[in-house]
């Protein structure tokens, strides 16, 4: 793959509504908020911007409602360098919501109305199969059905497009979607739902790594918070250690990382360097408030790898 690579995101909008409190409220409980704000997110719309921002030659396959908001996250999108073609408008229907709590430590707790994400049916996939077809990768999540996510991996493994899955939220997935994934991207609480394996450490990553290889999965990263990420490719592991910022809001990390990664795996970075590129971005995103604000912006990535010598 090369500069000119092609990056399919099919993915999740939603506008993040999102409160500061001390901390999370108990059943019953009022809590009184430090700072609101209302910022775009959603998990595919996050990760499309990472990869956007970071490079990619990137389009999204999405749904807004036909409201106002909508209209502006995607001349955000467009802002964002994401080719928004592909983002369906859909009536009579909200844009999807996500209700965010953020405590002092930097946790959150978050509510989703899925709105308009759910109208990405297998149907809308169909529509928009030569965006999939022309892609050399396609990156998905789980906020969109199960179902589609399973037609655009079928469809992208007809194609021998890569396909990526940051498998969040966390839910359990079928045998036959695991075996048309090539790279599977899980948290800790992640990848114990896909596999039965909690993992508390190098070892337990590892043999959480062998069973997704077992399903046919060839390169699995677990994400580790603040101790990196375990890589494993075809049986292979090692973990590679992120960089130590100070954390005012983790939201957006996960898809920083996963945007930036695919980004650098498209320009033939080998595997290791494109989950240190990926480590920066979410480096950076992790000191910054909101979703999408948060994420960096190429030369920003550069500079902080520089930095580190």
């Amino acid at each position: 793959m090369s500069k000119n690579a092609k990056l399919a995101v099919l993915g999740s909008i939603n506008a993040d509504h999102i409160l500061n409190l001390t901390h999370f409220p108990r059943p019953g409980e009022t809590v009184i908020g430090q700072n609101y704000e209302i910022a775009f997110g959603g998990k595919g719309a996050n990760q499309a911007v990472a990869a956007g921002r970071a490079g990619a030659n990137i389009a999204f396959i999405a749904c807004v409602g036909a409201d106002d908001i909508g209209e502006r996250i995607r001349q955000q999108l467009a802002q964002d360098n994401i080719d928004t073609s592909p983002v369906e408008v859909v009536a009579g229907e909200s844009t999807g919501v996500a209700m965010i709590f953020v405590n002092r430590e930097g946790e959150n707790n978050i509510g989703i109305y899925s709105g308009a994400n759910a109208a990405l049916t297998p149907d809308c996939v169909t529509r928009h199969q030569q965006v999939i077809a022309d892609a050399d990768a396609l990156l998905m999540q789980l906020e969109s059905p199960l179902e589609s996510v399973l037609a655009a991996a079928r469809f992208a493994r007809e194609q021998q497009t890569q396909v990526i899955l940051n498998p969040a939220p966390a839910t359990r997935l079928s045998d036959e979607l695991l075996a048309l994934i090539d790279i599977i991207t899980p948290n800790e609480t992640e990848a114990e739902i896909l596999t039965g394996i909690a993992v508390h450490n190098d070892q337990d990553a590892a043999r959480a790594a062998a069973a997704l290889h077992d399903k046919g999965i060839g390169t699995v990263l677990i994400t580790l918070g603040r101790r990196g990420v375990w890589l494993s490719e075809q049986g292979q592991g090692q973990r590679i250690p992120g960089f130590s910022v100070n954390a005012i809001d983790t939201i957006a990390a996960g898809d920083t990382f996963n945007g930036a990664f695919i980004t650098a795996r498209l320009e033939q970075k080998a595997m290791q360097e494109a989950v240190r590129f990926a480590h920066a971005a979410a480096a950076i995103a992790v000191t910054r408030s909101g979703a999408q604000p948060s994420v960096p912006w190429r030369a920003e990535i550069d500079d902080f790898l520089q930095q580190q010598g």
